[in-house]
């Protein structure tokens, strides 16, 4: 109940009981997983407004398939070919492999840079703060994006 996340009144809440017999350990490994799939959706969400608005990158996705033949949403499945599917997978086990062999040094990284921000020295800078922030806003995207794809399908 104590953890940055939780929210007054509700408090902590697993209504599933996946936290009845948890260590602090798999606490944290959810804790990260459910950032991670929050950010995926703050992009996703971004792109899908971008795309919906017709907003599109010049060049081919693929050989001979422009970016302005894709359809926006989920209706980008039925334009893109096996392969390049095959591709945009590849890719983001590509980016998860070399994320996972180099995260300790990023994230150590990212706490110097956080302790030398130069902002921080006018303004004082409240990680808990921004990190429930942040989780917050992961969660509003999750159900959002959830939203957009259940109403592409009615």
């Amino acid at each position: 109940e104590n953890e940055i996340g939780g929210q007054p009144r509700l408090g902590f809440f697993d209504p599933l009981g996946l936290l009845d017999d948890a260590d602090q350990e798999r606490f944290d490994r959810l804790r990260y997983v459910e950032v991670k799939h929050g950010r995926i959706c703050m992009l996703a969400i971004v792109g899908h407004i971008v795309t919906a608005a017709g907003i599109r990158c010049g060049g081919d996705i693929a050989l001979g398939v422009p970016f302005t033949d894709m359809k926006a949403g989920l209706g980008f499945f039925d334009t893109i070919s096996g392969a390049g599917l095959a591709q945009i997978i590849a890719f983001i086990g590509a980016l998860e492999l070399g994320f996972g062999l180099r995260q300790a040094e990023i994230e150590e990284a990212c706490e110097r840079y956080q302790e030398n921000f130069p902002i921080s020295s006018v303004v004082p800078f409240d990680i808990d703060r921004v990190s429930g922030i942040e989780l917050n806003n992961g969660r509003a995207a999750q159900m959002g994006i959830l939203a957009l794809m259940v109403h592409e399908k009615l």
